[in-house]
């Protein structure tokens, strides 16, 4: 393996006690949480008070103020174990960081100490039925009645939706203002009006609560506007970096975690006779996905200096997303059939993987979506 020079020490020694954390708090009772379709609400406050959550946050609102490598550690270890379940990635990556950037001081010194401690979930409400990756056609409305906004409409396919108590609402504050008219609206859960709808179904992530939410007059005080009105889109497209990053960073540890599994189960199977880790074809098939998460990796980790610094821009964050979730896939979908009929089982891990991998092509941005960002760059 390529050492990773982006990490020093005490990288590693966070690291070692998030996987620590995550052996025993997590691992034993994922499992069970796929069947509840969430994961308990108790690890939330567990992961808090180790300083998982939001590692990013100012030591002014109980944070530890350290950079992005300290929550890509998280997501690398979770993925590393298979643990979809777990929606620290969507809380820390990406909707907190929002109200962090953009966020009045009264805003934040009500909100971030609970999302820092566990006792906030947050999620971001963007896709609606009909619209998937196109933000600048939402259909839910924020009109301003007074000294409230009131909202109205649909989300659908919202991570952290079952169990969300504080909800990102991307609606627009003028409807005939397409990008322009797109504002952010932090919506609570137990504000009137404001209903959970069904944990969806999924074909894999089972254990990540899912959800619809309605918005049916729900008031909200003008103090709960995030930002500027009108500058949600721009807002939106500024932070879509950082959380193409995070997916990349999941995908390309999920895959070299099914990888170093296969590797190893081959070496038991036998099939003539002997292991088919003795097989040309096994050793061939091996090698190529070895080689491609070898080269994934070193750029996914350029990446995560360049966010660093601050120089991770669009059409790279693109290619990240688009590189590393068509890899995670591949590796697998080559790594069940190297499984035989076993990799079809759901009580293998390589299983769960296979089904949970899918949507990371979907979600952050279809793959298509990251091909136009990219073509476009190349003829600016």
């Amino acid at each position: 393996m390529i050492p990773r020079t982006v990490y020093d020490s005490e990288h590693e020694m966070f690291r070692a006690s998030v996987r620590k954390f995550l052996e025993v708090e997590a691992v034993p009772f994922h499992a069970q949480w796929e069947k509840d379709g969430h994961v308990d609400r108790d690890l939330w406050t567990k992961a808090g008070e180790q300083g998982f959550l939001i590692p990013t946050a100012p030591e002014e609102y109980g944070g530890v103020g350290v950079d992005f490598r300290y929550n890509a550690i998280v997501d690398e270890e979770i993925a590393r174990f298979g643990l979809s379940g777990i929606g620290w990635g969507l809380h820390s990556d990406i909707a907190v960081p929002y109200i962090l950037r953009y966020g009045s001081e009264e805003q934040k010194q009500k909100y971030i100490p609970g999302c820092i401690s566990g006792e906030i979930i947050t999620a971001i409400a963007m896709t609606e039925p009909g619209t998937g990756s196109d933000l600048q056609n939402v259909k839910t409305t924020a009109k301003l009645d007074g000294d409230e906004y009131v909202i109205n409409g649909s989300k659908t396919f919202i991570t952290n939706g079952q169990l969300a108590d504080l909800v990102i609402v991307v609606a627009k504050t003028d409807s005939s203002g397409g990008a322009a008219g797109t504002s952010l609206m932090l919506v609570e859960a137990n504000t009137p009006g404001f209903t959970k709808g069904q944990n969806l179904e999924k074909v894999g992530m089972k254990a990540q609560d899912t959800s619809e939410l309605f918005f049916q007059d729900v008031r909200v005080p003008k103090a709960n506007l995030l930002g500027d009105e009108g500058k949600g889109f721009v807002y939106l497209m500024q932070e879509l970096a950082q959380e193409r990053l995070s997916v990349a960073l999941n995908a390309v540890s999920s895959a070299e975690s099914v990888l170093q599994q296969t590797v190893e189960y081959v070496k038991e199977r036998t099939a003539f006779g002997k292991p088919i880790a003795s097989f040309q074809n096994t050793q061939f098939t091996l090698a190529e996905l070895d080689t491609e998460i070898s080269s994934a990796r070193v750029f996914i980790d350029r990446c995560l200096e360049l966010h660093i610094s601050g120089e991770l821009d669009s059409p790279t964050a693109a290619k990240a997303k688009l590189l590393s979730t068509d890899l995670q896939c591949k590796v697998a979908d080559e790594c069940v059939q190297l499984h035989g009929g076993y990799g079809y089982m759901w009580e293998y891990a390589v299983t769960r993987a296979w089904a949970d991998s899918r949507v990371q092509r979907i979600y952050a941005g279809t793959n298509e979506i990251m091909k136009l960002i990219i073509g476009r760059a190349l003829f600016e």
